[in-house]
């Protein structure tokens, strides 16, 4: 029976190392519709974004709407598990003191309309923060959550 249990113990130890290793990774997995409705985002802030040479006002409905879609997602976002780098993020893009996605909305509102070499120079950076976020989902790998953590610290 001893020499039984010495046979198992390698396997014991080996099943109890991958769990561990599996469980310390803290990555939420690939959530289609996390994917989805970013990509949906995306394209949504892209045809925003590109009105912004023209009054905000006439636009401010249209900017309501694109918040509270994100608001929605940010929701979604914080409550998956192992999620942290996702919904820190979103914040991040969604905080108005940022350059980000809220700072450039806030921005258009307060000049009313912005020149287009400032639209093309904010619209590269929110859009390079958002495909950070769908390849990260895509992928769920080191290097995205490495580029993504990147961007959130430098941004904190």
């Amino acid at each position: 029976m001893k020499h039984l249990k010495l046979k198992f113990l390698p396997f014991l130890i080996a099943i109890s190392f991958a769990l561990t290793s599996c469980t310390s990774t803290k990555t939420a997995l690939f959530d289609q519709y996390s994917y989805q409705k970013t990509t949906e985002l995306k394209v949504e802030v892209t045809q925003l974004m590109n009105k912004a040479t023209t009054p905000y006002a006439i636009h401010k409905k249209e900017v309501e709407t694109l918040f509270l879609d994100i608001e929605k997602l940010s929701e979604y976002e914080k409550n998956k598990s192992d999620n942290e780098i996702t919904f820190a993020m979103w914040k991040i893009l969604t905080d108005k003191e940022k350059n980000l996605l809220a700072g450039f909305f806030k921005n258009w509102e307060a000049k009313g309309i912005i020149s287009p070499v400032f639209l093309e120079e904010s619209k590269k950076q929110v859009l390079d923060a958002l495909d950070l976020l769908i390849q990260y989902e895509i992928k769920k790998d080191k290097e995205s959550k490495d580029q993504l953590l990147d961007l959130i610290n430098l941004n904190s």
